[in-house]
């Protein structure tokens, strides 16, 4: 359903806002435990850079497909060449923070919330997101014989992952866009949110207990197999179809010492994405093997097919969406105005661009320069 110029406006900041308290946690994914996801061998013959080895931190999770690829298929060791790249995974970014502020991994793909969390907690200190990963992946689905149309949402309970999450707070401030009133803390209103582990949102939708879920992949998918509809695809309510739901970041204290390992990185992230583009399929599949790695199983077909193409891979971070969210945040009154100056650093990225051919991207005037 075409959205108006005042709809798609306010859309823009409303989308995947971050709801930026430290005892959220990002995206919705899950707990906040993290597992050593391994180490690779240097190349034999490559040159060590600065550092003995990097420390990478990412999720399990398809919105985090650079990563799963470019480690699945060894695209980064390529680019380190002796410098041996050492990998953990998180379930939550507020775990995945302390451990970029911890040092226990020194570059991590995360999504906007906790890297603006961990950003301001710090004054600015910790962390700087140094290129993008990823967007979409982001749907509203319902049962279709509870819900036919947007308006018949009202008096419905639908689940978001987490209360102020990234997908929780765009959706209320969808539903506020509609004119429908609903208790931020409480999820009672209009539209009752309910706040459910993703995990266990599926087994929720099958028993009756929720109506539907604005959720992210491949949770979406899972519950269109199971009879559900697709009623808003987040992306349509964005220009180009672009947010962000996946950032790169770097600590630091690590780019400063390293700069030549964080470049190397960052090439290797950019080669992945232009394999991701150029190899659908083998990527989608690679990605699924790197999931199996990590969690013991892969997803099924009808799930990853439709998942895999709703994620847009990318290196642009759409610093200007990141904006977007912070200023509905305070326009919310849910945080006091941020001071996002220096949260990025892109001339890494943009030196990788340059050397490859490519137009550079933008910080939206919060970067460092």
């Amino acid at each position: 359903m075409p959205a108006s110029p005042a709809l798609r406006r306010s859309l823009i900041a409303a989308a995947t806002l971050p709801l930026l308290f430290g005892a959220l946690a990002a995206c919705g994914y899950g707990s906040a435990a993290d597992k050593d996801a391994g180490k690779a061998a240097p190349a034999a013959d490559g040159k060590k850079l600065s550092a003995d080895s990097v420390k990478i931190g990412y999720f399990p999770n398809l919105t985090h497909a650079t990563a799963l690829v470019g480690v699945q298929e060894g695209l980064f060791q390529k680019e380190l060449g002796g410098t041996a790249v050492k990998t953990s995974t998180f379930n939550a970014g507020p775990s995945e923070i302390e451990a970029l502020n911890a040092g226990s991994i020194d570059i991590g793909w995360i999504g906007p919330s906790p890297a603006i969390n961990g950003f301001t907690k710090s004054k600015g200190q910790s962390l700087r997101i140094i290129g993008g990963s990823a967007s979409g992946g982001v749907k509203l689905v319902v049962n279709p014989s509870k819900i036919k149309s947007v308006d018949e949402l009202k008096g419905k309970n639908i689940a978001t992952p987490q209360l102020g999450n990234t997908q929780d707070v765009a959706f209320l401030n969808w539903l506020a866009d509609k004119g429908w009133k609903v208790d931020t803390q409480s999820g009672k209103g209009d539209v009752n949110v309910v706040r459910t582990d993703n995990k266990i949102t599926p087994d929720a939708y099958k028993s009756g207990s929720i109506d539907g879920a604005w959720v992210p992949e491949p949770t979406a998918s899972k519950l269109v197999q199971e009879g559900g509809k697709v009623l808003v695809d987040e992306s349509d309510l964005w220009p180009d179809h672009q947010f962000v739901i996946t950032n790169i970041i770097v600590s630091q204290k690590f780019l400063k010492e390293h700069p030549d390992v964080v470049e190397a990185v960052l090439r290797g992230s950019v080669k992945t994405n232009e394999w991701i583009a150029t190899h659908p399929d083998q990527a989608k599949t690679s990605a699924n093997a790197a999931l199996k790695k990590l969690s013991g199983k892969e997803l099924p077909a009808d799930v990853i097919d439709p998942a895999w193409k709703s994620i847009q891979t990318l290196d642009d971070p759409l610093a200007a969406s990141l904006q977007a969210q912070a200023d509905h945040a305070v326009k919310a009154g849910l945080l006091k105005k941020p001071d996002l100056k220096g949260i990025y650093d892109l001339d890494p990225l943009n030196k990788v661009l340059k050397s490859l051919g490519r137009p550079e991207v933008g910080d939206a005037g919060l970067g460092v320069n």
